[in-house]
C-alpha cells in the first residue's frame, strides 16, 4: 500500500516545492547584474541608485504586492533610516554595517510603533495614516536643524572603510565602484530572505490575507499579528535603503522624507509589477535608467514623458507592452 500511497504525496510535495526552486533564468539576471559594476563602472553611480530604489521598492512589495497594505508614505521608514546612519556615523562610529544595522532598527522601531494604526484602518485610513507619518518627521527634522541640519542638510559624514572578514578591506571612492557593489550585496541579502518568506507558510498565509482577509479569519489564523511583522519587516528593510544612500552619499537631507520618494518607489512597483519580487527589481531598473535618459535630453520634462509611459502602461498591459502587433487583435493576441 505504501507504494501507490506515497507517489501522489510525492508529486504533491514537488509541485507545492516548485515555485521556491531557483529557475536558470534568476541565476543568468543576478549574474548579468553582478557584473554591471565591473563592466558599466563609469555608471557605479547610477547602478548605486538603481540596487537602493530596487531595495526600497522590494520594502515596499512586501506590504502592497503580498499583504494588500497600502502606503503613500513609505519615506518615512527610508527617511529615518537614513537620518539614523547619518548620525550614528558622525558622531558615534563610521562603520558602515553597524551603521546599516542602526538604519534598519530604527525603521523596523518606526514600524512596529506606527503598526497598530495601519492593521486596523481601510485602505483610505492607511494611505492618509502613512502619508502623514511621513509629513510629521519631515517636519520634526526641519525643527530640530541643530541636530538634522534643517533645510541645508546633515554634511560633513564621513564613513569608515567596508571591512569584509576573510576578503579585506575598501575605502568608499569617488567612482562609486565600491558603494554600488555594497548596495548590491545589501540587496542580494535582502532578496535571499525576502524569497525565503514570501515561499513559506507565512508568505502564503499573506497572499490569503491579500485576497480574502475573512477566510483566514475563519480558519483561526491572526491577521493583525501578520500584517504587523510583515508591515515591520518592510520597514526595516526601508530602513536600511535609506541608510545605504547617507552611507554611500555622505549626506541626508529633508528630501528624504518628501512626497516624491513614496511616489518614485511606487512607480517603479507599477512599472515592475507588484507580489512579484523580480517587480520590484525590474521596476526599479526601468525607472532610474528611463530617469536618467530622459532628462538627459530634457531635464525639465521628464516627467511628462515617464508619466505617458505609464499611461501607454496601464492601457496597453505590461504582458502586452513589448509585443505591439498584439495591441490590435482581439482577445489579447491569442
Amino acid at each position: 500500500m505504501s507504494g501507490p500511497v506515497s507517489k501522489p504525496v510525492t508529486t504533491t510535495t514537488a509541485r507545492l516545492l516548485a515555485p521556491s526552486r531557483w529557475r536558470w533564468w534568476e541565476i543568468a539576471l543576478w549574474v548579468a547584474i553582478w557584473a554591471t559594476p565591473m563592466l558599466l563602472g563609469q555608471h557605479a553611480a547610477l547602478i548605486n541608485e538603481i540596487a537602493i530604489l530596487a531595495l526600497f521598492a522590494l520594502s515596499l512589495d512586501m506590504i502592497l504586492g503580498y499583504a494588500g497594505i497600502v502606503s503613500l508614505g513609505h519615506a518615512a521608514f527610508f527617511g529615518i533610516g537614513a537620518y539614523g546612519a547619518a548620525l550614528f556615523a558622525k558622531h558615534v562610529m563610521p562603520d558602515p554595517l553597524v551603521g546599516l544595522a542602526v538604519g534598519a532598527a530604527l525603521g523596523a522601531l518606526l514600524g512596529l510603533l506606527t503598526s497598530p494604526m495601519i492593521v486596523r484602518g481601510t485602505d483610505l485610513t492607511r494611505l492618509m495614516v502613512t502619508m502623514g507619518v511621513a509629513l510629521v518627521l519631515l517636519e520634526l527634522a526641519n525643527k530640530f536643524d541643530g541636530l538634522t541640519g534643517g533645510a541645508d542638510g546633515l554634511q560633513g559624514v564621513v564613513m569608515g572603510p567596508l571591512i569584509v572578514p576573510l576578503v579585506g578591506r575598501f575605502e568608499f571612492d569617488l567612482g562609486a565602484r565600491v558603494a554600488s557593489i555594497y548596495s548590491l550585496t545589501v540587496l542580494f541579502a535582502a532578496f535571499l530572505l525576502l524569497r525565503r518568506i514570501v515561499h513559506s507558510p507565512l508568505g502564503y498565509s499573506l497572499q490569503a490575507l491579500r485576497d480574502n482577509r475573512l477566510r483566514v479569519m475563519a480558519v483561526g489564523l491572526s491577521v493583525p499579528g501578520r500584517l504587523a511583522a510583515v508591515y515591520t519587516l518592510a520597514a526595516a528593510l526601508a530602513g536600511a535603503a535609506g541608510a545605504l544612500l547617507a552611507q554611500t552619499t555622505g549626506f541626508a537631507s529633508l528630501d528624504v522624507f518628501d512626497f516624491h520618494r513614496s511616489a518614485d518607489v511606487m512607480l517603479a512597483l507599477v512599472i515592475g509589477g507588484a507580489g512579484w519580487l523580480w517587480g520590484g527589481l525590474v521596476g526599479a531598473i526601468a525607472f532610474k535608467v528611463m530617469h536618467d535618459v530622459i532628462s538627459s535630453f530634457t531635464a525639465q520634462y521628464w516627467t511628462f514623458w515617464i508619466g505617458l509611459f505609464l499611461v501607454l502602461l496601464m492601457l496597453v498591459g505590461r504582458d502586452r507592452l513589448f509585443r505591439p502587433l498584439s495591441w490590435f487583435k482581439r482577445g489579447g493576441g491569442r
